[in-house]
């Protein structure tokens, strides 16, 4: 494929892919081997060293739509995050981690960083000067997470990659809730770039999947570790990912079409409490998104009135389901307090702005009015419900 070709829709659907020289079909082989010869070979390939020919093949594509030298692919976002994290950090180590973070990432520092010896603080708020006050003479590595999961602040990748570069620190971003459709942390000076790839690399709810993006140097490194860790993906689920990344742009873009109006929607309605979202003005930060971001996503949350249960709320839906995970063609919604960031304490989730009544909304590509109706349905439901409650009570 021309190495020129900068069009999005472009690589996804070219780049990195396997010509078929038998038989010319129209999409990558898929190669099935766990076993590959060893002599007489350019490279002795191995499913665990990451380098059979889907697994190479895929790597190219995401590190192209990340502006990236290499990739990796990884059997899950947390695999993916643990080994390239442990690539860079050992026994007396430093790690400055941004307040706001997906739960699985907090659980692995929280749980696992005293058994390697690795210290951390997180930041007290977003801002660029907070990154920079936690920064110690053993801090190796700064780790953000832009929109977070899953109240979508928004950290300002500029500053804290400049930061991180003053400092000789490695950067890296949780590029997940983003994707590269929107988003592409390496051109703002980030290092590392990471995503769980089940969610909108994978799109439609039935792969798990994690990826790594960056330069050769920071990927040999990282691959070093990983080779040892063996989170590699079945060939057969990287075929499936790259077939999937095919339709990623227009996936993305129809979802962010459809999430701002929602958030419209949510945001003037009466019975929402609040809405956040980085493409709503209110948003504080709007104005850093619009800088940073190519379109705004897919995902928001949002908080009932204080009168209404979520819980009740969230069975009353009809066409949007109650699911654990986000960023498939169908629309999803749950709450983090009992799945995402269930393994946080009741303290910790506060520190982060949890509420429990806290409603997660993965948009999807469904006519937006028809979402619209199925949350009025919903809200006209759980209020009923409620006023009956009441009623009884008296």
């Amino acid at each position: 494929m021309d190495e020129k070709i900068k069009g999005l829709n472009t690589i996804c659907t070219h780049f990195g892919e396997i010509q078929d020289e038998q038989f010319k079909g129209a999409v990558s082989p898929l190669f099935m081997s766990t076993s590959y010869a060893f002599e007489d070979v350019d490279v002795k390939r191995y499913p665990r060293y990451f380098n059979t020919p889907n697994q190479v093949a895929l790597s190219k594509k995401i590190a192209a739509l990340e502006h990236a030298e290499a990739a990796m692919i990884f059997g899950s976002g947390m695999a993916a995050i643990s080994t390239t994290l442990l690539a860079f950090l050992k026994a007396g180590d430093h790690i400055v981690l941004q307040k706001t973070l997906y739960g699985g990432t907090y659980n692995l520092v929280m749980e696992e960083f005293h058994k390697f010896g690795i210290e951390y603080s997180f930041t007290k708020s977003l801002e660029p000067e907070d990154f920079l006050a936690e920064i110690k003479q053993n801090t190796k590595v700064i780790y953000l997470e832009t929109p977070s999961n899953p109240l979508l602040t928004i950290t300002d990748l500029k500053a804290v990659a400049q930061i991180a570069k003053k400092h000789g620190l490695v950067s890296m971003i949780d590029n997940t809730f983003a994707s590269p459709v929107n988003q592409n942390p390496i051109d703002f000076g980030i290092d590392v770039v990471l995503h769980s790839a089940t969610k909108y690399m994978g799109g439609h709810s039935d792969i798990l999947a994690g990826a790594v993006a960056s330069s050769q140097e920071h990927m040999d490194r990282i691959f070093q570790l990983a080779k040892n860790f063996g989170g590699s993906l079945s060939d057969y689920t990287v075929w499936l990912l790259e077939r999937s990344i095919k339709t990623m742009g227009i996936r993305v873009r129809a979802q962010n079409e459809n999430a701002m109006k929602m958030a419209q929607f949510l945001y003037e309605h009466n019975d929402i409490h609040a809405v956040y979202y980085p493409g709503l003005e209110s948003h504080p930060g709007h104005e850093l998104a619009k800088a940073q971001m190519k379109g705004f996503g897919g995902m928001l949350s949002f908080e009932l009135d204080k009168n209404l249960n979520s819980s009740t709320f969230q069975k009353s839906l009809r066409l949007i389901k109650s699911s654990m995970s986000l960023a498939g063609v169908e629309s999803t919604v749950l709450s983090p307090t009992l799945t995402s960031h269930s393994l946080l304490t009741a303290e910790e989730r506060e520190k982060q702005g949890i509420v429990d009544g806290l409603i997660r909304f993965s948009i999807g590509i469904e006519e937006i009015e028809d979402l619209i109706a199925d949350i009025e349905q919903a809200l006209e439901s759980v209020k009923a419900k409620t006023t009956a409650l009441q009623s009884n009570e008296i």
